[in-house]
């Protein structure tokens, strides 16, 4: 299955007879909700969805960003016009993050035809518009669990048995410093992975084979021998980036979605520091 598409894909799919459902999910960490820059101008037809009101639940003890109720994730998505059969298409504004998160809820709620736009907005060339569209309702019902998911026992023991990819920054990992969250370091045993070494300098993904080469350097193999893999990073988000990558490299992988973020909301889970134990 495809995962990502380009922006001369997708203009050529715009045009074609059957084109996508657009969502546009601008976010950055700490930025004003991104609608401000979607109503300035975004893809013809694109519904702009928001990351922490849609795509997340209220922050608490399940993290800063957990999964929303899946019965109002399917109306937003039906709202915007997605149909079980419709393609779609996710982008944000260029860091990848917030579009993997839509496409990996769409993907764990069983939609199978869903893809993001390599390198964002900054990567399209095409015309822009502030013209706010009116979708027709579409008919998504979703079947959540359809890509796996842990929980923060599960995390710590695909820390122990596994294999477990952190995909924030090194100095986040290491516990050098820690801006988000009560406190800096990782979970037990899990490798440090930052979604940056997905990228070329464009921002667009690496080629699948040096994003597999990237990853069994890490400890993944790819012919089904080796361990299970799980990811998890601050609140869920940057982590879905890491699942896109896996999945353009072949390699199948769960989502901590909590992360480090519902992981240290209990003071009694396990906290290491340091470099990476490889």
């Amino acid at each position: 299955m495809t995962v990502i598409i380009s922006a001369s894909g997708l203009a050529d799919e715009i045009a074609g007879p059957r084109p996508p459902v657009l969502l546009d999910v601008r976010y950055a960490p700490g930025a004003p909700p991104g609608r401000p820059e979607y109503d300035a101008g975004h893809l013809p037809g694109a519904v702009f969805v928001d990351l922490e009101a849609e795509l997340s639940g209220p922050p608490g003890a399940g993290g800063r960003h957990p999964l929303p109720d899946v019965a109002a994730f399917g109306a937003v998505m039906r709202r915007a016009g997605v149909s079980a059969g419709t393609p779609v298409v996710v982008y944000d504004g260029g860091q990848g993050w917030a579009a993997a998160r839509a496409w990996w809820m769409l993907r764990w709620t069983g939609h199978q035809d869903v893809r993001v736009l390599d390198g964002g907005l900054a990567g399209w060339d095409g015309p822009l518009t502030a013209e706010i569209p009116t979708p027709g309702e579409g008919d998504f019902s979703p079947v959540p669990d359809s890509l796996p998911l842990l929980d923060a026992d599960g995390a710590a023991a695909l820390a122990r048995d596994g294999l477990l990819l952190d995909a924030r920054a090194a100095e986040r990992y290491r516990g050098d410093v820690e801006p988000l969250d009560r406190v800096g370091g990782h979970i037990p045993g899990a490798v440090s992975a930052p979604t940056a070494g997905n990228v070329g300098p464009d921002g667009r993904f690496l080629p699948a084979d040096e994003l597999a080469a990237r990853f069994r350097a890490l400890g993944v193999k790819g012919d089904g021998t080796g361990p299970e893999v799980g990811v998890y990073c601050g609140s869920g988000v940057s982590a879905a980036h890491e699942l896109v990558a896996l999945e353009i490299a072949g390699i199948p992988a769960a989502l901590y979605a909590g992360s480090w973020s519902e992981w240290t909301a209990d003071t009694e889970r396990p906290v290491a520091t340091g470099p990476d134990p490889q």
